[in-house]
């Protein structure tokens, strides 16, 4: 590839407003469309990224060890963690609901964390990975995080349903707390990310390495 190829809009003294798309002087501090906010670069999002995602891993223990859901049947409490709750659904042979529950309560948080670390990681160490790659990871990271709430819906639909006093009742547990955060704070963690340092901390002669 020629050096053509890597020449981005800051080497020609041009930011695009990541509102209304508009390209502006590099001088400039607001769009002059919008009025937005406008910076050649956040370097400190990659900062803040890091943080929110160490303590999203950090929380992620306690989500899964801790129990999840408390049931109380005809006077027995029994205490559910994430694991438990899918054996059951094993026992009971509902195979494809314990699969899309592990998915989106096991699965899906772990590789957001992996992804993301492995994205901030080529960032802050310019490991030579392709850029592309990267960026197709990160926006298919972005697009399935909504979906790890599945748990927490099927907890809040069993609390809202399943309540008869003391004879059957559902309450969430202190793992669910922690589960909600490990998810808002990978999503907030790839939201404040500025995404335009991947392209300039890797390798700008070989995209495809």
């Amino acid at each position: 590839m020629t050096n053509e190829f890597a020449q981005q809009g800051k080497d020609v003294g041009m930011c695009l407003c990541k509102v209304c798309r508009n390209i502006n002087p590099i001088d400039q501090t607001h769009c002059s469309r919008c009025e937005s906010k406008i910076q050649p670069r956040n370097y400190a999002s990659l900062q803040h990224s890091w943080a929110l995602l160490i303590t999203a891993a950090i929380l992620l223990i306690p989500a899964n060890i801790y129990p999840i859901t408390i049931v109380t049947n005809q006077g027995k409490v029994t205490y559910d963690t994430i694991y438990t709750g899918i054996v059951h659904l094993v026992h009971l042979d509902m195979f494809p609901i314990a699969i899309i529950v592990f998915t989106a309560s096991i699965l899906v948080p772990l590789l957001k964390i992996v992804g993301l670390a492995i994205y901030l990681s080529a960032i802050t160490f310019n490991l030579p990975l392709p850029k592309k790659k990267l960026m197709t990871g990160f926006h298919i990271i972005e697009w399935i995080g909504r979906w790890s709430m599945l748990d927490l819906f099927v907890i809040a639909l069993t609390v809202a349903v399943v309540n008869m006093g003391q004879l059957l009742d559902a309450k969430p547990a202190p793992a669910a707390t922690a589960f909600a955060l490990v998810i808002l704070l990978t999503q907030l963690a790839a939201k404040v990310l500025d995404t335009r340092l991947l392209w300039d901390r890797l390798e700008k002669n070989n995209d495809t390495n």
